[in-house]
């Protein structure tokens, strides 16, 4: 396993960029994930196999555990796991999934449990049928 992360100093505050093979790299210009002031802002995952790139499984079953997977990468490079997350956002690109997302989704937050918000979206990137964004509390 092999986590690079990069310091920048901005204005007093240590500013650390994530990138891990245990999540997708970026398909954009983006970063996996920032750490700045004990707090993980990490960008989206969608269901992306980490090594291959390619989207993985195609039900909403499917593609919810390889994205909870590719978020407890991001939060494994940071020393983190999921009762530090403290907010989620989750996308669906059918509402309609809600309920079975809700079940897998619960199933990874299952001691401490964020804040969260829930939209359905008219699309996502590579066809992806979910997205879920986290904001977590970490060791600096």
């Amino acid at each position: 396993m092999e986590n690079n992360v990069k310091k920048v100093n901005f204005q007093e505050s240590a500013i650390y960029t994530v990138d891990t093979v245990e999540a997708p790299k970026a398909i954009g210009p983006y970063v996996q994930g920032k750490v700045v002031n004990g707090m993980l802002y990490a960008s989206g995952q969608i269901a992306l196999d980490p090594a291959s790139g390619e989207l993985v499984g195609e039900t909403i079953e499917d593609q919810t555990y390889q994205v909870l997977r590719n978020v407890g990468g991001v939060l494994a490079a940071v020393g983190a796991d999921y009762d530090q997350v403290v907010k989620t956002t989750c996308f669906l690109k059918n509402i309609s999934d809600f309920a079975t997302f809700n079940q897998i989704y619960a199933s990874f937050f299952d001691n401490e449990k964020p804040s969260r918000s829930c939209v359905g979206v008219a699309d996502l990137p590579k066809g992806a049928l979910v997205e879920v964004e986290i904001l977590a509390v970490v060791d600096e």
